[in-house]
């Protein structure tokens, strides 16, 4: 896993610990998909966080090409995406992954 995968992941475990103290009652499942994507032959890694009782998913996409931006998407576990933004990843911290949980997964 390269360094800047790596260091997100530790940044959105942070905030779905912090997401799990405040939202007791919504569990959310952190995966890692380091290899997966490039045996489809896409040169990124991603990080997704899953709400199976809500059928909802967030993506957090990197790709190889452009490794200061993160594309966030917003969908469900079927693969539907319903919304996407990007976001500079110096601007990517604990707190606004905690918001875009709480947005997708609380306020929805």
């Amino acid at each position: 896993m390269n360094q800047n995968i790596q260091q997100l992941a530790e940044e959105v475990a942070k905030a779905n610990d912090a997401f799990y103290a405040k939202y007791q009652h919504v569990d959310t499942l952190m995966g890692i998909m380091d290899k997966t994507l490039r045996q489809q032959g896409i040169s990124a890694d991603a990080i997704t966080i899953d709400c199976v009782a809500l059928d909802k998913k967030i993506v957090l996409l990197v790709h190889d090409n452009q490794p200061e931006v993160v594309d966030v998407a917003l969908g469900n576990k079927a693969g539907e995406i319903f919304s996407s933004s990007k976001y500079e990843r110096e601007q990517l911290d604990i707190a606004t992954i905690l918001a875009i949980m709480q947005t997708n997964f609380i306020n929805a």
